[in-house]
C-alpha cells in the first residue's frame, strides 16, 4: 500500500500484472492508504480485467477528513465509505469489506447490521475484522448470532517472526470461530529484510527513512538492540538454509495452517518475485527449530 499510488502508476500496473502472472488474484487495500489514492491506483491498475478474475478486499474505519462524523463503524460513515471506496475502486461490488479497527463508540449491533445489509444489497459478498481483539471477535460474532445477521469471515492481524502475538490468542479465536486470517506485515515493515544497520541511517527510499507516518511502527525496532540481535541470529540460520532471510520470514508465516493468507508488499517487480519463492522453502523441523531459538524474546510492536 506504500508503493501503490497514482503518482507511481506504472509501478503499480507492473506489479499488478506481475502478481497475475505469479498466479495471485487477491488484492487488499483500505480507502485511507493514501486518503484514497491506493484505492484509485489500484483500479487503474486492474483496469481491463474481468471482475470475476480477482478477490478485492478494503476497509473502512480511520479518518478520512476533517469532520467529526468521517470516521468509525457507524451506520453512515459505513454506508457513505462503501460507495466512495467502489466508486474509486471502479466496480459494483467488494469480495470482503474490513473493519480497519474496534470502534468502542458504536454500538457492535449497529456496525454488524450495517454491514449485514451491504452483503444482502450485493455491495459486498462478505465483511472482516483488521487487528480485532480475541474478546472483541468472540462478541462481534456473538452479535451477529443473535440479530441473526451474517457475522464475520476473517480477522486481518499484524503477524510475523518479530511479533508473534496472534498465535496466542487471536489464532485461537479464530479457528473456533471459523474465521480466516489475513496476516499482515510478515517482514515487520521491511525490517526483516536484513537491509537496515543498528546506529546506522536507514537506506534511502526506504519505509525507515520516510518521515511521516507510514513508518512509525519502524522505530520501535530500529531503536531496540534486542531487534538488531534477533535479526542477525535470523540471518545466520537463513544463509545455513540457502535462503534470503525475506524469504525465510514469508514461509515461517506461511508454516501455520490458522493462516489463510499471507498479505505481500512490494515496490518492485524484482523484490515481489524474490519473495515468492518463500513458497518454494522446505519447513523441516530442524529449520523451524533454529527459526524458534533465533526469534525467542518478547513481541515486538512492528
Amino acid at each position: 500500500w506504500l508503493t501503490f499510488s497514482t503518482a507511481q502508476q506504472d509501478t503499480a500496473n507492473a506489479l499488478v500484472a506481475a502478481a497475475f502472472d505469479a498466479g495471485i488474484d487477491a488484492f487488499d487495500t483500505a480507502d485511507v492508504y493514501g486518503m484514497g489514492d491506493g484505492e484509485r491506483a489500484l483500479a487503474a491498475a486492474l483496469r481491463g480485467r474481468p471482475r470475476e478474475a480477482y478477490f478485492l478486499a478494503s476497509k473502512v474505519f480511520f479518518p478520512m477528513s476533517n469532520a467529526p462524523e468521517d470516521r468509525g463503524l457507524s451506520r453512515a460513515h459505513i454506508l457513505d465509505s462503501i460507495d466512495r471506496s467502489l466508486g474509486r475502486l471502479e466496480t459494483d461490488h467488494l469480495d470482503l469489506y474490513q473493519c480497519h479497527r474496534f470502534d468502542p463508540d458504536v454500538p457492535l449491533e449497529e456496525t454488524v447490521q450495517t454491514l449485514g445489509e451491504l452483503v444482502q444489497e450485493g455491495k459486498i459478498r462478505a465483511w472482516g475484522t483488521s487487528v480485532w481483539s480475541a474478546r472483541e471477535l468472540r462478541q462481534v460474532t456473538a452479535v451477529a448470532e443473535s440479530l441473526g445477521v451474517v457475522g464475520p469471515t476473517s480477522e486481518q492481524p499484524r503477524y510475523n517472526l518479530l511479533c508473534q502475538e496472534p498465535e496466542d490468542e487471536v489464532f485461537p479465536a479464530c479457528s473456533e470461530l471459523g474465521l480466516g486470517t489475513l496476516t499482515w506485515s510478515p517482514l515487520a515493515q521491511g525490517f526483516l529484510t536484513g537491509k537496515y544497520e543498528e546506529k546506522a541511517p536507514s537506506p534511502g527510499r526506504s519505509r525507515g527513512s520516510n518521515p511521516n507516518p507510514q513508518g512509525v511502527f519502524l522505530s520501535n525496532a530500529l531503536d531496540s538492540a534486542e531487534a538488531f540481535r534477533r535479526v542477525r541470529s535470523l540471518g545466520a540460520v537463513a544463509a545455513e538454509a540457502g535462503i534470503s532471510l525475506p524469504c525465510l520470514a514469508l514461509a515461517w508465516c506461511l508454516r501455520r495452517r490458522e493462516v489463510t493468507t499471507v498479505l505481500l508488499g512490494a515496490s518492485r517487480v524484482e523484490q515481489l518475485f524474490a519473495n515468492l519463492e518463500a513458497v518454494e522453502v522446505n519447513w523441516t523441523p530442524e529449520l523451524d527449530r533454529a527459526v524458534s531459538e533465533a526469534a525467542a524474546g518478547p513481541h515486538i510492536d512492528l
